[in-house]
Parts: C-alpha cells; sequence; structure tokens
C-alpha cells in the first residue's frame, strides 16, 4: 500500500512536471511560429511537444491513478482509447525527433550540397510528412483496438497479461508478428535515418570548429551561427531520446526473459517510458533562445 501511494506520487509529480515543460514549449513555439520567420523546425518542436503532451496524458496518467487503486475507472472503451494513443504517441515521438533531426542537418549543410535540395521550401511543406507519420503509427497499432480490455473484466480462465489498469487478450500468432515486426521495422527505420542524419551534422560541426580555430589563431572576431547552436540542441535532444529509448528495452528484455517479473524493473520500465518526453521540453528550454525570449515578450 505505502510503495503504490509512493509510486502514484511520483508519477503525478514527474507527469505533471512533464505537462508543464511541453505546454511552456507548445505556447512559446506556436507564439514564435506566428511571427514573420516561419521555419520548418518551429513547427516539428510544436508538433514534438504536443506529441509528448499526449504521451504523458494516456500513459502518465492512467498509470497515477491505477497506483492509487482506482483500476476499474475506464473501462473497455477508455482502456481501448488510452492505450491506442499512447502507442500512437511513442511512434510520433520517433518520428517527429528523426524528422527534427533530418531537417535541422539539412539546414547547416552548405548551399551546394545534394542535402540543401532537400530542404523544405516552407514550415507547410512539413504538414504533409507529419501527416504521414500520423498515418502510419495508426495504422501500426490499429489491431491494438481488438485486444485490449478493462481489468475489471478479467477473468482467471483466460490468460492474459495484467498491465495495471487494462490487459490484452491473447491475439492471433500471426498477426501479432505481423504487427510486431512492423513496429521493429519503423523504429529501425527511423533511427538508422536519425544516425544518419547525426552522423552528418556532426561532421558538420566538426568542419565549423575547426574554422572557429583558425579565425581564433587569426585573432579574428567570430560568432557562433544559430544554426548551429540550434544543431548542437537537436544532437543533444537525440542523444536524450536514443537514451530512454534503448534503456526501456533492455530494461523490457530483461523483464521478457525473466521467470519473475520483479516490482522494481516494471517501474522502471513505465519511468523510462515516460523519461523522453519528461526530460526533452527542459532541453530546448535551457539550450533554445527563443524559448526566453518569447518568454519575455509574453
Amino acid at each position: 500500500m505505502v510503495l503504490d501511494l509512493a509510486k502514484g506520487t511520483t508519477f503525478m509529480f514527474l507527469t505533471g512536471l512533464g505537462i508543464a515543460g511541453n505546454t511552456f514549449v507548445l505556447v512559446s513555439y506556436i507564439y514564435v511560429f506566428r511571427g514573420s520567420e516561419k521555419k520548418p523546425i518551429h513547427l516539428i518542436l510544436i508538433h514534438l511537444a504536443f506529441t509528448n503532451i499526449l504521451m504523458l496524458f494516456t500513459k502518465g496518467t492512467p498509470r497515477t491513478i491505477a497506483s492509487f487503486g482506482l483500476r476499474n475507472l475506464l473501462g473497455d472503451a477508455g482502456c481501448k482509447i488510452v492505450v491506442y494513443l499512447e502507442r500512437v504517441a511513442r511512434g510520433l515521438s520517433i518520428c517527429s525527433t528523426s524528422l527534427l533531426t533530418v531537417v535541422q542537418a539539412i539546414t547547416i549543410s552548405p548551399r551546394a550540397s545534394r542535402w540543401r535540395r532537400l530542404q523544405p521550401r516552407s514550415a507547410w511543406h512539413i504538414l504533409s510528412l507529419l501527416l504521414f507519420c500520423w498515418i502510419l503509427n495508426s495504422l501500426i497499432s490499429v489491431n491494438l483496438l481488438f485486444y485490449i480490455k478493462n481489468i475489471s473484466s478479467m477473468n482467471t480462465s483466460a490468460f492474459s497479461e495484467n498491465d495495471n489498469y487494462c490487459y490484452f487478450l491473447p491475439e492471433n500468432r500471426i498477426i501479432g508478428r505481423i504487427f510486431t515486426g512492423l513496429m521493429v521495422f519503423r523504429d529501425a527505420v527511423f533511427q538508422g535515418v536519425m544516425g544518419g542524419a547525426s552522423g552528418h551534422m556532426v561532421f558538420l560541426l566538426h568542419k565549423h570548429h575547426q574554422q572557429v580555430l583558425h579565425l581564433q589563431n587569426s585573432k579574428l572576431l567570430y560568432r557562433t551561427p544559430p544554426e548551429v547552436k540550434a544543431a548542437k540542441s537537436v544532437l543533444l535532444l537525440m542523444l536524450c531520446f536514443l537514451l530512454f529509448y534503448w534503456a526501456d528495452c533492455f530494461i523490457l528484455l530483461h523483464s521478457f526473459f525473466s521467470l519473475l517479473k520483479d516490482c522494481v524493473s516494471v517501474s522502471t520500465h513505465e519511468f523510462l517510458t515516460l523519461g523522453y518526453a519528461i526530460v526533452s521540453p527542459f532541453l530546448l528550454i535551457h539550450r533554445d533562445g527563443y524559448l526566453v525570449e518569447s518568454c519575455h515578450a509574453q
């Protein structure tokens, strides 16, 4: 009882903190985006903040409620909607971070490079890519709608995996493997694209650093361009995502192959799932000067 109360309080605090941080980022970038200079990266950051809020509401809030003992609050329809949106938000998180990395890599590329030819002409061209991400992740997770029930309808004769407030019915093995394979393929593709764009950015930042050293040796004044600062922020954001993603995968695999699912592993997995959505807005607030300027302007 005491452990559940502590877990629920921790979830409530972290979820509230993450929602507050992402709401600030969302409102600030909307304010910046309404200005004369509409950059594609600002639209992606707005979408990322919205995705994080959706993730925290669908993952953190029900976990908090369940930890306080209110497991029958959602009902079957509520479980289907919450778990489905949670899975869609998880996929949108990796898509948004990958798209953010690619667009930033294109932005700092030299004008004569092939990368620069892929640069979106306006921020509104990003909307078609974001719409594609929504359709893709909605279809990949659609099987969940048929295999989720509220825990109140669980009976001992049915094999199920308790998920605190919802549980999953046993599904057809072939269908389960197809959708699992699609999820793994999606994650691998977007992380591969993210890795390639990040490697390109690191190469360009290294060249920029060598130029800075040359100018400093020549005793010339030099100011770091805002695009370079933004690239470093995106790289930090990408590393944060990969840290939480692979730590979450490691804990999940450990729990899957372990005969006994201890409470610590399960709780750690739950917190790591929300880690990126909680930490990322504060990285942006700390690194991005636009947010500070918009805060003072408001």
